[in-house]
């Protein structure tokens, strides 16, 4: 099934869509305005379709134009909302922890607990309505808990995607696909972005066929999320220049081997790369004939000083690459045109454990580490980068570990043999200590990126781009050290046109697992009384759905991520500053509001944004803002990968249904009826044994640290106890029938 348009559109985007933080190596400069260049309102990808038709054939609406409302509503309407973002200190109010004695903005306002936050002030000056704040500061799920008995007591509130899906059918939530002829802009998106429309699908039969019961929330879209990120000034350290590597100070020895290689032992591999100066890309060769596989020599000669490991990986990168690499050998690491796979990691980590006294001055650097090591929710970035090093489907997935296979169904992480190969392979890397101390206790709070940035003890993560590499400025200590982020490491994949040495990233951003749904108790209807037509609503209606529709035009975009217009810049005519950021224009952010970035966010984007401004709590989140809050540090490999993703020597999921399946973004939710989801609840151990929850059990992780044991004693045996004894291939089957249906249904939508 495809849709071709959609798909040939959405595939245009993603080879020119710049990777988060990074789209503006082509700024043209602060602009006095904004020029009128049509596209989809609520796309912040650049996927203008000048053909004037939308994905299904609706106009394209001018989002550079003033937004024109739909529905009308009396002034004095009040919205009871129940909506934030996991915290009292994440909501739409300022909290006292906040703002214990007043603050004041950018916007020359002092703000005080209890007060609207600059972007809800806005809101309610923009469209003429009261806000209510009912919000009890918890995380999506808590709170959805604390009102579902009183819905009749709040009218819009947040909750977790699916569960709010599987309220609207049980008759609990208004459903808003009844009134998309009534909301231009947020329609206009569904039909641009085909997975978007599939994610918030709740039903696709009955009488609530099509049915959506939220509004989708997106921390970025269409763009790269996680990437793999290294305190390139070692690398540089061990590998460039003439000559040989001395070690100052002396070496440690490498750890007996464990790791054995995934890469060719023989033979040659051709791997597509960006130049060097970024102008295009080109083809190079990994020629084993000339040395051979780097993890293998070491692992024949066993132990060895760290001088010496680094001598060899110098002798193997000038031999395999042929000179490519010259004396700048770092680049096949850290590079615009870098090509470095999982075995050529590997060796990379033996040297640099192995010359913390050259790196540091001290006896211990940990290689790989995970942001928060006592804390699941980021422990699971070890084994996201094991699925990316590894070839390996549904480690990164939009929802559980599912991904589409080639053959347009529904697959598991956790049911495949390979998934535990991998997690194997990187349980031999801990065994030689290339994997942190903390990361393998998992109990020291003190084990974290923060630390180990500070320390000047942490060597690579696997995370976000502009929260990490902030810590250049406010941790890193070292004199000249740069933590950045580096090229997706080539690795074996099959998308079902063959094996293929190649670049691949799961980590897509599309649907959140969170968003805002409107309680139909809190509006005084029942599902049996609900309007048909938008038009006989009653005025709190009109008022939440024309707020969902303005969060999707370009205006409401632009104050959803960036706030008020007194948060931008200005010219000397006062008009707002624009730059080229993913082949749109987005504001410039005012000198004041990028000062008390740094001042009360720390520099943290995101932070900042939802503890003071009050954006990107919800709806659609541009990249545009935290672009201009990322370090220079940071910038360097994130405009590396931006380029090899527009060249296309990234490949990547798609928000459409892709002509090769392979390629098609799954999903965020399901539409499941309530017996299928009954029967998928029955296998709760499935669930429970990979939570990515803190303090919850995460099997892939324990195998990760102290290999196989009991059910799980290998890659063959695991893979078969979580298909059989778990249910792992009874609950994939019962998705795969919501998968299908909602492909039929989608089908049925759009010819």
């Amino acid at each position: 099934m495809k849709n071709t348009k959609l798909a040939a559109s959405l595939l245009a985007v993603s080879m020119l869509a710049t990777s988060v933080l990074a789209g503006c190596e082509n700024t043209t400069g602060n602009e006095s305005s904004q020029p009128n260049n049509s596209s989809t309102p609520g796309n912040n990808s650049g996927d203008g379709d000048n053909s004037g038709n939308g994905g299904s054939g609706s106009p394209i609406l001018d989002e550079n134009a003033a937004w024109a409302q739909t529905l009308t509503y009396g002034a004095d309407t009040t919205i009871r909302m129940a909506c934030g973002y996991n915290s009292k200190a994440t909501g739409i109010r300022f909290d006292s922890d906040t703002v214990k004695e007043g603050v004041t903005l950018a916007d020359g306002k002092t703000y005080h607990s209890g007060d609207l936050k600059p972007t809800w002030v806005a809101v309610t000056d923009k469209l003429k309505f009261k806000i209510e704040d009912h919000y009890q500061g918890n995380k999506s799920s808590d709170e959805w808990a604390y009102w579902k008995d009183q819905l009749d007591q709040i009218d819009f509130l947040s909750g977790p995607a699916a569960t709010l899906s599987a309220a609207g059918n049980e008759g609990l939530l208004l459903n808003i696909a009844n009134y998309l002829d009534s909301m231009p802009y947020f329609n206009a998106y569904l039909e641009r972005n085909p997975i978007v429309r599939l994610s918030i699908t709740a039903s696709t039969t009955g009488t609530t066929k099509g049915a959506i019961y939220f509004s989708p929330y997106f921390d970025g879209v269409n763009d790269i999320e996680r990437m793999p990120l290294m305190r390139t000034d070692w690398v540089a350290k061990l590998l460039n220049g003439e000559g040989k590597f001395e070690a100052t100070g002396g070496s440690a020895q490498t750890a007996t081997p464990a790791y054995t290689p995934y890469m060719p032992t023989s033979g040659t591999v051709d791997v597509e790369v960006v130049k060097l100066d970024g102008s295009g890309k080109e083809t190079i060769k990994k020629d084993y004939s000339k040395y051979g596989n780097i993890v293998a020599k070491m692992n024949d000669i066993g132990q060895m000083g760290g001088e010496d490991a680094v001598n060899m990986l110098r002798d193997y990168i000038d031999a395999t690459y042929d000179g490519y690499y010259g004396t700048e050998r770092a680049n096949l690491f850290i590079g615009q045109n870098a090509a470095w796979d999982a075995d050529e990691l590997v060796a990379l980590l033996r040297c640099v454990v192995s010359n913390a006294k050259t790196l540091n001055g001290t006896d211990t650097i940990n290689g790989l580490f995970a942001r928060e090591e006592n804390n699941n929710n980021r422990r699971i970035g070890m084994f996201q980068l094991c699925g990316t090093l590894f070839g390996v489907r549904g480690l990164e997935s939009r929802s559980d570990y599912l991904y589409v296979g080639n053959d347009n169904k529904l697959h598991d992480a956790r049911n495949e043999e390979d998934t535990y190969k991998a997690i194997e392979r990187m349980n031999q890397m801990a065994k030689e200590g290339l994997i942190s101390a903390g990361f393998m206790t998992g109990t020291d709070e003190n084990a974290k990126s923060d630390n180990y940035l500070a320390d000047n003890n942490g060597f690579m993560s696997y995370d976000y781009s502009q929260t990490q590499t902030l810590l250049n400025e406010t941790k890193l200590k070292a004199d000249g050290g740069i933590y950045t982020s580096v090229m997706i490491p080539v690795a074996i994949w099959n998308d079902g046109t063959g094996t293929k040495y190649m670049r691949f990233t799961e980590s897509w951003r599309s649907v959140k697992t969170d968003a805002w749904a409107i309680s139909l108790a809190g509006l005084g209807y029942t599902k049996d009384n609900v309007p048909k037509t938008a038009s006989e609503l009653n005025d709190k209606a009109k008022a939440i759905l024309t707020l969902i529709d303005y969060a999707y035009s370009k205006e409401g975009q632009i104050l959803m991520s960036y706030g008020p217009d007194e948060f931008l810049k200005k010219d000397e005519n006062g008009k707002v500053e624009y730059f080229n950021f993913n082949g749109e224009q987005w504001p410039v952010i005012s000198d004041e509001n990028a000062a008390q970035l740094k001042s009360l966010g720390k520099g943290n984007y995101t932070n900042y944004a939802r503890y003071y401004i009050g954006s990107t709590l919800s709806f659609v989140k541009s990249q545009a803002f935290e672009y201009q809050c990322t370090v220079e540090e940071g910038k360097i490999g994130a405009k590396y990968i931006s380029n090899a993703i527009a060249l296309g020597t990234i490949k990547h999921p798609e928000l459409a249904l892709a002509d090769n399946p392979w390629y098609t973004s799954v999903p965020t939710t399901l539409p499941n009826t309530s017996t299928e989801s009954t029967k998928i609840d029955e296998y709760a151990d499935y669930s429970a044994q990979f939570s990515q929850d803190k303090g919850k059990v995460n099997k892939l992780l324990d195998i990760m640290v102290g290999g196989f044991s009991g059910s799980y004693s290998n890659a063959s045996a695991a893979a078969a106890y979580v298909k059989s004894d778990l249910g792992g291939d009874a609950v994939v089957e019962l998705k795969n029938e919501a998968w299908e249906r909602l492909k039929t249904y989608y089908s049925s939508i759009n010819g």
